[in-house]
């Protein structure tokens, strides 16, 4: 269960897309419902579900509710809590890599479920960014404790 992600749009000047489609980021200029996938500082892969042309919403947190055991086995940990608490974090528990840029997310192996029920959902600003730090994009499920950082406090 998705419980944080981060939106980036076409005119936001922390987003990839910003300066215009590139090698890098051609996905994001490509159909929603697929993932861009981008190594972040050479280190970690992080996942986006492009949502529309230039925008996109960074996979940040998720709950794990199946296939556990090839996620403690991809992390080498056991605490179901940072699993994938992280986008690095995210897409290592998930087996996410450069190769799946691109990938489609409306067919197998993929499958996008809405909640069954209504959820409650918090804003406040993203993480990790130096530019148009003050918008409140980052989107968390209210008390989850599987987020990868707390809210900050206003």
């Amino acid at each position: 269960m998705i419980v944080e992600t981060e939106a980036y749009a076409s005119d936001d000047p922390a987003s990839h897309a910003f300066g215009g489609s590139t090698q890098r980021n051609a996905t994001m200029f490509g159909p929603p419902g697929h993932l861009y996938v981008y190594r972040s500082y050479g280190v970690h892969w992080c996942a986006n579900v492009v949502c529309r042309v230039g925008s996109a919403v960074l996979l940040r947190a998720l709950q794990p509710t199946d296939g556990l055991d090839e996620m403690r086995g991809r992390r080498r940990l056991d605490d179901p809590r940072v699993l994938a608490a992280g986008p690095g974090r995210l897409t290592q528990a998930l087996g996410l890599t450069g190769a799946n840029d691109g990938d489609d997310l409306t067919a197998p192996p993929y499958e996008l479920v809405g909640p069954s029920e209504p959820v409650e959902v918090v804003a406040s600003t993203r993480i990790g960014i130096s530019k148009a730090v003050e918008r409140p994009w980052r989107y968390t499920l209210k008390g989850s404790s599987f987020v990868s950082r707390p809210r900050p406090r206003r």
